[in-house]
């Protein structure tokens, strides 16, 4: 018990705060599919239930979470920008199956390569060698957007106390990270090694919610200030964001942003 509620609890900032994306203006149900230019309905099954539990997670993160995010700012960039590098870095264990799983046979042996070069040269991830011999970064994969190309579709739209915005679909797939799909899961929650405790795991999730937050404090604030119904928004843009991915499309929503420090800073 003891473990699933600290899971729980790490879950907070790592996906609560990777789930909520960036709109302009308000947005509804339907989201155009670009290659076929036809509509897909996505169902709220249960919004005025929704509508509760997303004010509350707002609550939390104004109270909690945006407070930590704001310190971790103050971090000079070399500490910032090695602790995003070493995250990114160790989510290709979930990346690399599923580039296997849909069929993304090219990605895959990059971010294989990727892995184990900055993992070894690149002292556990803390510096992207693997950038300079001309492997770059590739887009993150997980077991949602395998289930989406494999035709699973959505299901209803909702969201949950703490973890925030998901679909029926979505939330499977974070199911199977727990269920040996997670490398980073499996060698230090599932297993007792002798290298790992329970706690890596648990730190590098909640890293990961804080380093995301930090670099998106302003795209959180004009968020909150330009839309009208900020539920509709987050719900809408969330599902566009998560077609995009399933679809591997060119064109990027207004999503917010999870690129390295040093971008960031310079802008």
């Amino acid at each position: 018990m003891k473990k699933i509620f600290t899971l729980l609890m790490t879950l907070i900032l790592s996906q609560t705060l990777m789930l909520k994306v960036l709109a302009g203006s308000d947005g509804d149900l339907e989201i155009k599919n670009k290659k076929t230019e036809k509509n897909i309905e996505v169902k709220d099954c249960f919004e005025t239930v929704n509508r509760g539990i997303f004010a509350f997670n707002q609550g939390l993160d104004k109270i909690f979470f945006k407070p930590i995010a704001k310190g971790y700012r103050y971090l000079p960039k070399p500490i910032r920008s090695g602790t995003g590098n070493a995250l990114s870095n160790l989510s290709n264990v979930v990346t690399i199956p599923n580039n296997i799983l849909q069929g993304q046979m090219k990605n895959a042996g990059i971010n294989t390569l990727r892995f184990t070069i900055n993992s070894t040269l690149g002292i556990a991830g803390i510096f992207d060698v693997a950038s300079y011999y001309g492997l770059n970064k590739l887009d993150k994969e997980d077991y949602g957007q395998t289930l989406g190309t494999w035709g699973v579709k959505e299901g209803c739209y909702f969201v949950l106390p703490v973890l925030g915005p998901t679909t029926v679909r979505d939330s499977l797939g974070s199911m199977v990270n727990f269920s040996g799909g997670d490398a980073w899961y499996n060698v230090t929650i599932s297993n007792d090694t002798r290298y790992f405790e329970d706690s890596d795991y648990y730190y590098s999730r909640l890293t990961s919610g804080i380093d995301f937050r930090a670099k998106n404090i302003e795209a959180f604030n004009s968020l909150e200030k330009n839309s009208l119904d900020l539920y509709a928004s987050v719900r809408s843009l969330y599902l566009q964001d998560r077609n995009r991915k399933i679809k591997n499309l060119d064109e990027t929503t207004e999503t917010l942003n999870d690129d390295d420090w040093e971008e960031i800073d310079t802008q």
